[in-house]
């Protein structure tokens, strides 16, 4: 009996004993470590010793990082204090004004001051500074030398070249004026380029309206965090309007170690002192393009890393040179700009420096492929005939035949009216063509036409082209607009179409299937199925290099590139050879000469892969094949890229084929490719819209692979007409019986998930029966992939517009004492 007052548990608390084990394995390791370091809880009473021990190895780590931070500071520190050709290193400083309203020359005038310069020479420098130009100044205050380079307003492709090259790049910013499209269109593009260049912002103020105490601290919160959007690092906001922030603004220039001042791939540059630091000879003797060319020498020091005779170099807009020798510079004040002059005239007879060798890199950029090394006979008069026949059919233009008085030409002919009606009459009328006149005539067998009054007008066949040239007429502002308007619709519609349907196409009606698609494959698994990247490749890959160990020759070129030729530091006279005369006579003075180093086999061309990432802010569609810039270092091609996906992590999968993309997309990651010249590490890039120099994207270098097969994707779809269970009835796919056995083996697919194949054709119309694994719904979509490979095309190289002057009115007579 069980008394009443017996009461159950409410719950069963039951704990079983956990399995033991003396291995644990490693995922219920991780599960138990929950992302700490140095232990888990089966570590047990070690579990202290691995945290102390994890603690040591962190700070080390900060010992060791704070170390190499502190070598490189004093490194740079070292490289602007002595030069091996004697005097100092100068700071490249790069002025960059983003209004049209602000002025350089005051900006100049006001830091001058705070470098501790003498009356007399503060006095002459001042006098001879405008607007744009590049000048030499001594620091003595801080026993440093400046080179700034004063650069013409919302000028893109100065600003980048000058950037890619100087130790600070100072942004000029008013307090009055915010900064229009153009000037956002260069910090983007800055942002893109600029590596580890030193960002510094600056404020101006026009002497009519100069900032008071109690805004000046609103004026500079608000342009901060306009330059932080753009570049963060970028600390304070500067100016230099008044004594002490100009003080300060020195000494930012003038003490602090710049970043950026090596470069990690190793290639070296020059910065001419001045264009006094130029000098051309000229041969005497015409080319084969009948222009002059000579020896150009360069004064400067050579910055980035080692530069050898053997390596070929690029002038930005000119192309790549060869050097001829890399002699020792001579010691020079570069205080005194007029004795830079002086120093090219010195004995260029001392021991050069470096000299090319028998490996000296040649300017041969492409093959020369053999096109009749694979010709077996050749073609008869009757394939002559034949292929001019399929060529005429092919490029669409109709010739046929016209009867006209004997002597008239073919371009006389043309313009002879005749009635629209006259091909449409009856060839069996045998009482001959009443003229315009009323006078019958008719044609004897000798090509005579006799006419009733017995006049004898001898007559010929002539062969007319059936297409012609019509005036053209410009139309009504009204109309253009109307007509770009609906120009961008379209664009519009077809990037929204591919994003709602991607690679779907309608089959045609007029043309087989097996015609329009025969250049495109079925393939069972994308990322499996083989594809022999050597299959069927046009001549333009014949022309271009290829690495056999792209990855150890990229590691091999960047170690020589830094260690072999002039050490870095070291100032010289560069003697270019074969240059024309224009590369002196058509420079603008009052920018900086840059010569760049280029490594080994970069003059060579390959097929170049990016990756880039679409600028959010240009609205634009981006259509495959469209030119555009693109900037990668120092060199600028107008291309016409193919996009294609980016695989996660850079990996190339097992067959290397990657789909194609028919517009570039925001928000992801999307590889560019295009023939170019290989170019190696993670070199920044941009891509600028060629109208207005818009940025659209911005990325780096991937690779150059031309074993990459970009695959264009097609999907034809189909209507299930009748359903039972597996079992479908198609039709819309096809539309004649040959494309179905022509498309038979290729695997079909559903938008519902399901796989299926082609059973048999029905009828004469297209219709066929198709199985699936799983029963598909009456709703569904029937869709076949069809792929294609895609090939880059050819690029050019991109010369800039010549710079504007800026049409800047000043508001007042600017004082420059």
């Amino acid at each position: 009996m069980v008394s009443s007052d017996h009461r159950h548990r409410p719950t069963l608390k039951q704990s079983n004993k956990g399995f033991k084990s003396k291995h644990a394995s490693k995922g219920s390791l991780k599960t138990a470590a929950k992302g700490k370091m140095g232990g888990s809880s089966h570590s047990g009473k070690n579990t202290k010793n691995l945290a102390s021990s994890s603690k040591k190895a962190r700070l080390n780590a900060n010992t060791q990082k704070r170390d190499l931070k502190r070598k490189s500071v004093v490194e740079d520190m070292k490289f602007f204090s002595t030069s091996s050709g004697g005097g100092q290193v100068p700071r490249i400083v790069s002025l960059v004004p983003l209004l049209p309203s602000l002025s350089p020359r005051t900006f100049l005038a006001n830091l001058l001051p705070s470098l501790g310069l003498p009356e007399s020479e503060l006095e002459e420098i001042s006098s001879t500074i405008t607007d744009r130009g590049t000048y030499l100044i001594r620091a003595p205050r801080f026993k440093t030398t400046l080179q700034v380079n004063l650069l013409p307003p919302l000028s893109l492709y100065p600003t980048l070249d000058a950037a890619l090259i100087s130790d600070y790049v100072v942004l000029l910013l008013s307090s009055v004026d915010e900064v229009q499209l153009e000037g956002e269109a260069i910090l983007r593009s800055l942002q893109g380029q600029a590596g580890g260049v030193e960002m510094i912002a600056c404020v101006q103020a026009p002497s009519t309206n100069p900032i008071k105490a109690d805004t000046r601290q609103l004026i500079h919160k608000s342009l901060l965090s306009f330059t932080k959007y753009f570049f963060p690092s970028v600390p304070k906001i500067h100016s230099s309007d008044s004594p002490n922030e100009s003080a300060l603004l020195a000494r930012a220039f003038c003490e602090a170690a710049p970043g950026g001042t090596k470069s990690e791939e190793g290639r070296a540059f020059i910065v001419a002192e001045g264009s006094e630091a130029l000098r051309w000879t000229g041969s005497g003797v015409q080319g084969e393009d009948g222009v002059e060319k000579g020896r150009l020498e360069i004064i400067g020091t050579v910055r980035g890393g080692a530069l050898s005779a053997d390596r070929l170099v690029h002038l930005p807009g000119r192309g790549d040179f060869q050097v001829e020798a890399i002699l020792p510079a001579p010691p020079s004040s570069l205080a005194l700009a007029k004795r830079a002059h002086q120093s090219m005239s010195v004995d260029t007879a001392s021991e050069p420096l470096s000299i090319p060798t028998e490996n000296a890199d040649d300017l041969i950029a492409t093959n020369t492929p053999d096109l009749m090394a694979n010709e077996q006979t050749w073609p008869t008069e009757e394939e002559m005939g034949g292929s001019e026949a399929a060529a005429e059919s092919s490029t669409g233009e109709k010739r046929r035949t016209k009867r006209v008085p004997k002597g008239t030409s073919a371009y006389q002919a043309a313009w002879i009216f005749e009635d629209e009606d006259e091909d449409d009459e009856d060839d069996e009328d045998e009482e001959g063509d009443m003229d315009v006149s009323g006078d019958e005539h008719v044609a004897d067998d000798s090509g005579r036409e006799v006419y009733d009054d017995g006049e004898v007008e001898e007559t010929e066949e002539i062969e007319l082209d059936e297409r012609r040239e019509e005036a053209h007429n410009d139309l009504d502002e009204e109309q253009e607009e109307e007509q770009y308007e609906a120009y961008l619709r379209q664009r519009e519609k077809a990037q929204r179409d591919d994003v709602m349907f991607p690679d779907e196409i309608d089959t045609p009606r007029h043309i087989p299937a097996r015609t329009r698609f025969q250049r495109y494959r079925g393939l069972k698994s994308f990322r499996t199925s083989p594809w022999d990247p050597y299959e069927n490749l046009p001549v333009d890959y014949a022309k271009i290099f290829q690495f056999e160990n792209y990855g150890g020759t990229k590691k091999r070129i960047e170690r020589d590139g830094a260690e072999e030729g002039v050490k870095a530091g070291t100032r010289v006279i560069l003697v270019l050879k074969d240059v024309p005369r224009s590369v002196v006579d058509e420079r603008d003075n009052a920018l900086p000469f840059i010569v760049h180093g280029l490594l080994q086999h970069e003059h060579k061309q390959s097929v170049l892969h990016f990756v880039v990432q679409r600028n959010t802010e240009y609205t634009e569609p981006v259509k495959a094949k469209e030119p555009l810039v693109l900037c990668v270092g120092p060199r600028r091609y107008v291309i016409r890229p193919l996009y294609s996906q980016h695989v996660r992590g850079g990996g190339k999968g097992v067959n290397n084929v990657h789909k194609s993309e028919k517009f570039l997309r925001p928000g992801v990651a999307t590889v560019a490719t295009t023939f170019g010249p290989i170019c190696f590490g993670k070199t920044a890039c941009i891509l600028l819209k060629d109208e207005g120099a818009d940025q659209v994207a911005m990325g780096s270098f991937l690779s150059p692979d031309p074993t990459r097969i970009i695959s264009k994707r097609i999907i034809l779809t189909g209507h299930p007409f009748k359903v039972h269970k597996k079992t479908a009835t198609m039709r819309y796919m096809f539309f004649n019986r040959e494309d179905i056995d022509y498309f038979k083996s290729v695997e079909l697919h559903t938008k519902f998930g399901k796989i299926g194949h082609i059973k048999e054709p029905l009828g004469t119309h297209g219709y066929f029966k198709a199985h699936f694994d799983a029963p598909i719904q009456q709703m569904d979509t029937v869709c076949m992939s069809l792929y294609k490979r895609q090939y880059p095309k050819w690029s050019e190289e991109f010369k800039p517009p010549p710079v504007v002057a800026s049409g800047r009115k000043e508001e007042e007579e600017m004082d420059v004492e």
